[in-house]
């Protein structure tokens, strides 16, 4: 029953597309939000909301890079098998770093689309965006054709560029064990990842000499950089 649970509510976040773009990404969140909270037992619902609270406790978004840091240069691999260098990127301008946790998140998923739909504007600005996963790519670029995605997405295998960016932590026994019986994440993200570690849904705005100029952070996975506030944070730069 926990994998079929599981396949309903990321079903849910490919449904209503067309509402959807009429609907800030805070919005399509707190709809799914409420939906996949009705559908869950009051046992899961508490693992997770005390799965949030142990990231809080753990003080990840305070320790993680902020605002004024410089911004850690990496080269990954695309799900091409391409390799892209942060500081590559930003000599024709300013990258838009984002985390997400794999295509079987359906927050990550909403997120992905909202950023797709604003990543003209945020080229009109001068920027590109850069979408970092644990995910194999394979499973990345699965990902990246179901959503239709126009940007690059880059496999942070084994959270190496997480860890320097200070945005991983751990999940509390209980949420790992339900992430197992539902879908194990290391189908996703290898034999050697771990099934308890995991990236905030972590947004930062990084300028050319390689200065975080805005970040998003927040211990709650279903909270998200709202795109608009992306755009806006770059026509500031």
């Amino acid at each position: 029953m926990t994998r079929i649970y599981f396949l309903f509510l990321t079903m849910l976040a490919f449904t209503s597309n067309a509402t959807a773009e009429n609907e800030s990404l805070a919005q399509q969140l707190e709809a799914y939000k409420a939906k996949s909270t009705a559908a869950a037992s009051e046992s899961k619902k508490a693992a997770y909301e005390e799965g949030v609270r142990a990231v809080v406790r753990a003080g990840i978004v305070a320790s993680a890079k902020q605002v004024g840091d410089q911004a850690p240069d990496f080269t990954l691999t695309n799900a091409s098998g391409e390799e892209v260098t942060l500081s590559t990127m930003l000599k024709d301008g300013p990258v838009v770093l984002t985390w997400y946790r794999g295509g079987w998140c359906p927050y990550c998923n909403l997120t992905l689309r909202a950023l797709q739909q604003k990543l003209p504007e945020f080229q009109a600005a001068g920027a590109q965006l850069l979408a970092l996963t644990p995910e194999l790519p394979d499973n990345s670029l699965s990902t990246s054709e179901k959503n239709g995605l126009e940007f690059q997405v880059l496999t942070d295998l084994n959270h190496k560029i997480a860890k320097e960016y200070g945005t991983l932590f751990n999940l509390t026994p209980e949420v790992a064990r339900l992430y197992k019986e539902a879908f194990n994440l290391q189908q996703y993200n290898g034999d050697d990842a771990k099934d308890n570690e995991l990236p905030l849904a972590a947004t930062y705005i990084i300028d050319k000499d390689g200065t975080i100029q805005w970040a998003f952070l927040d211990a709650d996975y279903r909270n998200r950089a709202e795109p608009t506030d992306i755009v806006a944070a770059l026509k500031a730069l």
